[in-house]
């Protein structure tokens, strides 16, 4: 069959509306052409002419249906003002004096590189200078440029790496870029294509990963190599700083600039949390730390690290979830901070002299300041006083000064910064309230888990709409990779479950969120991630069963008004819970999910992912994954509610064939959907906020059409 006749077939099927899997697989051969074991291999051809059909097929379908929805152009609208709004705070870093920020508006839809004078910075009006401008160098050049990554030599801050990609892929090319002209450098640094990654060793010196062609990168499609590039040698030339295994997840360089000279590091991740570290100090030293570390900073001479695991060094124990200090000259290490049972260290700022930690206790936001004593190996701590019951982050720490920038926020409370003196805290700004809260409350709970474990959960609504009961809810949750799921206001990139959207979209209209701390975060410290890792991966899944039950059994909602969103490994857990207990739920929304686990490792970046969930092409680990692995599990006449899948064409990171897969699967199964593809925006989904604000409305409009009777 030629090309010509098969795309003509294609867009037959899609006029007559009859656009199911089985007909598109059937004009199509090749390398992706269906087989016995999986008939829709054909959809993991990103860009492929009959996948796109598809893609445009159901696009054009779902999106008619949900745009025709009353509340669709009302909650666009709502969500558009919130994301563009010129009243957000305009978070920064500090450097050299001056905090920059990147910001995006309906104006500056790529978005713009800009500074001001920390002065001007702390008045709560700042006075702007733009230093790159993404729309008009994307007009410029005729490129559909995103900006990415920005990787600047410190303390000067001046010379610059500057990461673009199209559409915004992970992978992308890097520019040198001189903060002083506001220019690009002429005949400067440019790293080629890839998902590469870079420290700054002096002006004239990068430490970098990248592709350097056959046998540089990992199976996981990351450098394998580091390399020292000095100006003027050729990019293909520069010499071999250290080289890791093809099997590793990536190689990493890490440098950490100091007054006498920088400290040079190659970062070796084996798998996603497992990492060496080789230590520049006239010889290449694999320093003696466990696997399961990430390094934050260099201070007085000490690597600052954070322990996912406990460490024995000396004859001294280091307890798991502690930031210790590890001495890169005469290698001794002293504990800095630790975790009670119910706190969670999250992160880590590492100043001029001094560092700022930021924890949860039972996920309530503190912060601290630590300073070391002159008589060494002991530190003194200070807490930072915040107001209780909400989110603290840091935003800005380091760049040549102990003064710090955080924020607090809560669901209900507008996010606002503050300026950090040692423990002296000053206000600088404060968001206004996108949405009227005067009746909204949020309440912390508990569910017992499968195993007995308590979960806890936050619940977010009206207090007639939670008196009434049996409320539209949607319960969002992850689950996954350390990361902990918090009830902050407003955070870029904004997502549904965030205060503010939630607010005004759903909370406004009579809903219910609900936001899962399950095990697989950090909620509790590395343990209550490792609780959920690869055999126990269904402790997760129990825990969000667990509080839908209990919103349930509570009366807050029902299976006929409960929904479900999730994206990315959440993407995962909305499959899990589909295909385990479809009789709780009316609406399941999916968002660039991973959803073939025996194919997962196979696809861009998943490789990088068994260290979290396992390997499937180990009889004894698929048989763990396969007990839950969304795609093999999905069957006829289970039940399953009319779920959304959204991916985008562009996502780098996890391939739209997992949801393009398991939308095709359910249309041969007889199960209607909705699919929504962007063609850009990488593993966000979107790539920019008009984008953002679009989707999110198609996200809510959903749940409204399938939980709520209409306005």
């Amino acid at each position: 069959m030629t090309k010509t006749r098969k795309t003509q077939l294609t867009k037959r099927a899609i006029a007559a509306g009859a656009l199911t899997a089985t007909v598109i697989a059937a004009t199509f051969s090749g390398a992706f052409a269906d087989s016995p074991e999986d008939p829709y291999l054909w959809l993991e051809e990103v860009e492929g002419e009959s996948a796109l059909d598809w893609v445009r097929s159901q696009n054009d379908r779902s999106q008619k249906i949900l745009e025709a929805d009353p509340r669709f152009g009302p909650m666009k609208a709502d969500a558009l003002e919130i994301l563009t709004s010129d009243e957000r705070i305009p978070y920064g870093q500090i450097h050299a004096g001056k905090v920059y920020n990147f910001w995006q508006d309906d104006t500056n839809k790529r978005g713009l590189w800009r500074r001001t004078d920390i002065k001007s910075y702390k008045s709560g009006k700042p006075k702007w200078e733009t230093v790159l401008d993404f729309d008009q160098l994307a007009k410029d050049e005729d490129r559909n440029w995103i900006a990415g990554d920005i990787t600047c030599l410190n303390p000067d801050y001046v010379h610059c790496m500057i990461e673009l990609s199209d559409g915004g892929k992970d992978a992308g090319i890097r520019r040198e870029f001189n903060t002083e002209t506001k220019e690009f450098v002429e005949n400067g640094f440019f790293i080629p294509l890839a998902k590469s990654s870079l420290s700054w060793i002096d002006k004239d010196t990068l430490l970098v990963g990248a592709d350097w062609g056959e046998g540089s990168l990992t199976t996981s499609g990351y450098p394998r190599q580091s390399r020292v590039w000095r100006r003027g040698v050729p990019f293909e030339d520069a010499p071999v700083f250290y080289e890791g295994e093809a099997e590793d997840v990536f190689i990493f360089p890490y440098v950490a600039q100091s007054e006498e000279s920088p400290h040079v590091f190659s970062v070796r991740s084996m798998s996603f949390f497992e990492r060496e570290y080789y230590y520049d100090d006239g010889d290449l030293t694999k320093l003696p730390l466990p696997l399961n570390t990430d390094i934050q900073g260099v201070l007085d001479g000490q690597a600052i690290f954070f322990l996912r695991e406990e460490w024995t060094y000396n004859d001294e124990t280091f307890p798991l979830g502690s930031v210790v200090g590890f001495d890169l000259g005469d290698k001794t290490a002293e504990l800095i901070a630790s975790a009670e049972p119910n706190q969670s260290i999250e992160s880590v700022g590492v100043g001029k002299t001094s560092i700022v930690i930021q924890y949860l206790e039972d996920v309530a936001g503190k912060a601290a300041r630590l300073t070391r004593n002159d008589n060494k190996g002991t530190w003194s701590r200070k807490e930072i006083k915040f107001p209780a019951n909400g989110v603290v982050s840091i935003t800005s720490s380091g760049g040549g000064t102990d003064d710090a920038m955080l924020s607090f926020e809560s669901m209900t409370v507008p996010d606002t910064l503050f300026y950090v003196e040692g423990t002296k805290v000053t206000k600088i700004a404060s968001t206004p309230a996108f949405y009227d809260s005067s009746d909204v409350v949020v309440d912390q709970r508990f569910a017992t888990s499968a195993d007995g474990t308590k979960v806890p959960y936050f619940i977010m609504g009206r207090v007639d709409v939670l008196k009434a009961g049996d409320a539209p809810t949607v319960q969002y949750g992850y689950g996954g990779f350390l990361a902990p799921i918090l009830p902050v206001y407003y955070s870029d990139p904004g997502r549904p479950q965030h205060g503010a959207l939630a607010g005004k979209m759903w909370i406004n209209r009579g809903g219910v969120l609900v936001i899962s701390n399950i095990r697989g975060g950090s909620e509790y410290g590395p343990a209550w991630h490792q609780a959920a890792l690869k055999e126990n991966r269904q402790k997760s899944f129990d825990d969000f069963i667990a509080i839908s039950e209990a919103l349930i059994e509570d009366g807050v909602t029902s299976p006929e008004r409960l929904g479900a969103v999730g994206r990315s490994n959440g993407g995962l857990l909305m499959g899990a819970i589909m295909t385990q207990r479809p009789d709780l739920y009316a609406a399941i929304d999916i968002g660039v999910p991973l959803f073939d686990m025996k194919r997962y490792n196979k696809l861009l970046a998943g490789a990088s992912w068994m260290g979290e969930y396992g390997n499937p092409d180990i009889p004894e680990e698929w048989a763990y994954i396969s007990q839950y692995s969304p795609y093999q599990k999905l069957a006829a006449d289970k039940g399953y509610p009319k779920v959304l899948f959204y991916t985008s064409t562009k996502d780098d990171r996890v391939h739209p064939g997992h949801a393009r897969k398991a939308a095709a699967k359910l249309a041969d199964l007889d199960y209607d959907f909705f699919y929504y593809e962007n063609i850009e925006g990488g593993h966000g989904g979107t790539a920019n906020q008009e984008q953002l604000a679009y989707r999110t409305a198609l996200e809510y409009a959903y749940f409204a059409h399938m939980l709520m009777k209409e306005d």
